[in-house]
């Protein structure tokens, strides 16, 4: 395995969507529509245009639905009969990717504006990273309701605090996600190791982003693409 620029990635797709209820009663929620299109075609597209060329999605909730749609489609499907929430989730994933590094991305976001993926490899270096997450200040955090996650000094290196907010975009190295010694654990529990080291990095996204996590963020995250279409 190299530790080059990974072309490889993984979607988070098992979760319940239960914010975006009553949406997700009877579909996963990157199946639910923006603009005509499911969040999940959304994030797909943004896959393919960074030059990724090896994807798999993680499945819990109504997972037919989802393989039913990416059926005629080259995506690895990383099924959870229980749900591993987003480190177990990738560290079972890393059976079918066998990359590292490896992207991962949430599907519940829109983005304007130059590809975030291409931005996040542009900064990468493994000589430094462990870690690199792609953010977005939280002005053009259109559809978010927090303070911000994480504090960026001058070489990009992060602190947790109230600053810019986390797309749900990053490059990460699988090497602790792997010796992880749970099944089901968050990649905080990761992240927070990186903290101690220092070797977790952020990289600004210039353009929009919405997080559509809520019904009502959708008729947002839909403004955001004809204001930038």
């Amino acid at each position: 395995m190299s530790l080059a620029k990974p072309d490889t990635a993984l979607l988070f797709g098992a979760g319940f969507g239960t914010r975006m209820a009553p949406l997700t009663l009877d579909r996963p929620k990157p199946l639910v529509e923006v603009a005509g299109r499911p969040l999940l075609d959304h994030a797909l597209d943004i896959l393919a245009e960074g030059g990724i060329e090896q994807i798999a999605i993680n499945t819990h909730y109504l997972a037919e639905q989802i393989a039913d749609h990416l059926a005629d489609r080259p995506v690895l499907i990383s099924h959870e009969p229980e749900i591993l929430d987003t480190g177990g989730g990738l560290k079972q994933a890393l059976n079918l990717l066998e990359s590292d590094p490896v992207l991962t991305l949430n599907t519940d976001a829109v983005w304007t504006g130059p590809n975030p993926v291409k931005t996040l490899l542009r900064h990468w270096d493994p000589d430094r990273m462990e870690a690199l997450l792609l953010l977005v200040a939280n002005e053009n955090a259109t559809g978010h309701r927090g303070k911000g996650d994480f504090l960026m000094d001058p070489e990009g290196r992060l602190t947790p605090g109230p600053g810019a907010v986390y797309t749900g975009l990053q490059i990460i190295r699988t090497d602790r996600v792997s010796q992880h010694s749970q099944t089901a654990f968050s990649l905080w529990e990761i992240w927070r190791e990186m903290l101690d080291r220092g070797t977790i990095f952020g990289a600004l996204h210039k353009g929009g982003w919405c997080d559509v996590g809520r019904p009502d963020s959708i008729a947002l995250a839909e403004d955001l693409l004809r204001r930038h279409a």
